[in-house]
């Protein structure tokens, strides 16, 4: 290269992203919008995504998806007979102090194939700078104490770190907050 040719500018292969803003990002028309503002049900689910030091992650997304008020999902494997036309998905960036926000309903518990119960919850996917790879966790609500004790995934968690995935109800919806590592980590699963 001449003094006067340029290096190459960094692609997305050369580096790690995110690259959600980007034209063909990985952004979602419907947005954080599971269902739309007036829906009978609809609460708002709000939280932080921060990093080990407790800072703000500003360049993160986050991904939901869940079964409806009823514990349905529109799959092939769900085993019920009836169909439900529910989407169940979501995803949000988050803005410069981490926050995230989701419009959706509460889900319904889901049956198991061995014939138990889940709790009422929220499958989420985080991604984020320096993240090679995604992480996933779930969010549970605090006013369902009865479902979560009996819930088999949250069961296999260690008592002194279920509070992690537990979202707080409020006037209006959820509170919901991640922290990526460090301290008061938020379990993560291996999916």
């Amino acid at each position: 290269m001449s003094e006067s040719t340029p290096p190459p500018a960094t692609t997305p292969s050369q580096t790690v992203g995110p690259f959600f803003a980007l034209p063909g990002g990985v952004l979602w028309d419907d947005g954080p919008d599971v269902v739309a503002e007036g829906t009978p049900g609809a609460v708002q689910l709000t939280g932080r995504l921060t990093d080990g030091n407790g800072d703000p992650i500003p360049d993160g997304m986050l991904e939901i998806w869940q079964a409806d008020a009823q514990g349905r999902f529109d799959h092939p494997d769900d085993p019920r007979p009836e169909t439900s036309a529910w989407q169940g998905f979501g995803r949000c960036p988050t803005d410069a102090d981490g926050r995230f926000w989701f419009r959706t309903v509460k889900p319904g518990p889901l049956p198991t194939p061995d014939g138990r119960t889940e709790a009422p919850h929220i499958d989420v996917t985080v991604l984020a700078r320096g993240m090679l790879n995604r992480v996933v966790t779930r969010i549970y609500f605090d006013d369902e104490p009865e479902a979560n004790a009996a819930d088999p995934v949250l069961s296999t968690v260690d008592p002194q770190r279920r509070g992690t995935l537990i979202a707080a109800a409020g006037e209006h919806g959820y509170r919901f907050d991640i922290r990526v590592q460090g301290d008061d980590e938020t379990v993560f699963f291996a999916v």
